[in-house]
């Protein structure tokens, strides 16, 4: 493991620990494995359901995640055919389960058809009982595809958490990052959302943009505040291998995004919101969560759609990863056209040992405002998590975390460097793996 004082020295900004492990350690399981057996032994009263939408109306300069532009009526009727087919299968294998979140990611899920939109709720209604407003459910939408008539359906559906990427409200910004968008159509985008009365707006924002200042990153912040968002997500710009902004050679702007950083963070602060992680911060106003209890470090997820991921204890799984168009497009072609049976396997992910499950855990618990508790790390491994993970105590020699009552927290200097920490922590297994990663 790279010593925590020599990447400290380094860029703030290694790798963006969403998840653990990351997708590009994935890989082929040696044997196809069947989902029933997958799902036997694990705990299925609070599952974390999520259907991936792989389609936008553009492909913006930054983005890596797994979607296309080139869709037609056709093309989705069968890739939403393909999801049925999926559901019902993943139904099946899981036996008796309570869904206890929903998410509708992508791509863009409102890029879809009206009806085809209403049909991802028929199918969680249908096949997991989930009936509007009985789970905290969230929805991606864009500036453009965020019309009335689908804001009226996702609120008749139980909606409660809608989540916007604009990114910036400055056009020139936008234009800089490959992203063809006018903020009239955002401050529409924005005014319909909060005519719904959705309980929580978040507003995505990227800091790092080409071109961008400091000073013009704040006007986008105090743009949108005054739609008073439940939540916001800022997010650093990382230049990604096959994207829009790599093909074209743009450098990472990694002074400013720190600076820009400190200044969205203090006005946000100052303004009464609270800060979850690095880049989610949350308003005083925001509802109190409900709904079935979920806790991310243990409870299972079942991911729906090409591109979506599962997670058990020891397996995630998922359909193959890519950037590219023509790798996006070979592997949409592939699942729209597997049998039904092919659904009961899971073929492609990683198998998480003892070792990286605790490592997991301490990852996603630490790199959360609520830190990591010891005691419940206790009470889930049986082992104490400094013997487990020596490395942790790094950390706290160099100030990056305090440990008080028992709860390891980031300290303010941690949580900036959240993206460091992250990547210093995975396995050297995780790392060989992503650094052989040949990415489409």
């Amino acid at each position: 493991m790279i010593a925590l004082e020599k990447m400290l020295q380094e860029t703030p900004y290694v790798s963006y620990t969403y998840a653990y492990p990351h997708k590009t350690a994935y890989r082929p399981f040696p044997s196809l494995l069947r989902l029933d057996e997958l799902w036997a032994e694990e705990k299925r009263s609070a599952i974390f359901l999520y259907m991936h939408v792989p389609f936008c109306e553009m492909r913006c300069g930054f983005c890596n995640l797994f979607t296309t532009v080139d869709t037609t009526a056709k093309f989705a009727a069968g890739y939403l055919a393909a999801l049925e087919r999926q559901a019902e299968r993943v139904r099946a294998a899981l036996g008796e389960v309570s869904i206890a979140r929903m998410a509708i990611g992508g791509g863009t899920p409102t890029h879809l058809a009206v009806d085809d939109l209403a049909r991802l709720f028929d199918l969680a209604e249908r096949l997991f009982n989930v009936v509007p407003g009985s789970v905290p459910t969230s929805v991606e939408t864009s500036p453009l595809t965020a019309t009335p008539a689908k804001l009226q359906l996702l609120r008749a559906r139980g909606v409660d958490r809608v989540s916007i990427g604009v990114q910036s409200f400055i056009e020139a910004e936008s234009r800089a990052a490959g992203r063809a968008q006018q903020t009239a159509v955002v401050e529409q985008a924005l005014a319909a959302i909060r005519t719904e009365h959705f309980p929580t707006l978040n507003i995505d924002l990227i800091y790092g943009l080409p071109g961008q200042t400091v000073a013009n990153w704040l006007t986008s912040l105090q743009a949108a505040l005054r739609y008073q968002p439940e939540e916001l997500y800022l997010y650093p710009l990382y230049i990604r291998p096959l994207t829009g902004l790599g093909r074209k050679g743009v450098i990472d702007s990694e002074d400013m995004r720190l600076a820009c950083y400190r200044a969205g963070r203090d006005l946000l602060l100052a303004s009464g919101y609270t800060q979850v992680s690095m880049r989610m911060f949350r308003a005083a106003h925001a509802p109190v969560e409900t709904g079935p209890v979920y806790c991310v470090q243990d409870d299972g997820m079942v991911g729906l759609g090409c591109g979506a991921r599962s997670y058990t204890r020891t397996h995630h799984y998922a359909s193959e990863y890519a950037v590219g168009a023509q790798g996006v497009r070979a592997i949409l072609a592939e699942y729209i056209a597997m049998p039904a049976k092919a659904f009961d396997f899971a073929y492609y992910g990683f198998c998480l040992n003892d070792e990286e499950q605790r490592r997991r855990y301490a990852l996603k618990s630490l790199l959360e405002a609520g830190g990591l508790h010891l005691a419940s790390y206790q009470l889930r491994f049986e082992s104490d998590v400094f013997s487990d993970l020596p490395e942790l105590r790094a950390l706290l020699d160099a100030e990056m975390a305090t440990l008080t009552e028992n709860v390891m927290i980031l300290t303010a200097a941690g949580i900036e460097r959240s993206d460091t920490i992250g990547p210093w922590l995975y396995s050297t297994r995780v790392k060989e793996l992503m650094r052989g990663y040949e990415l489409r």
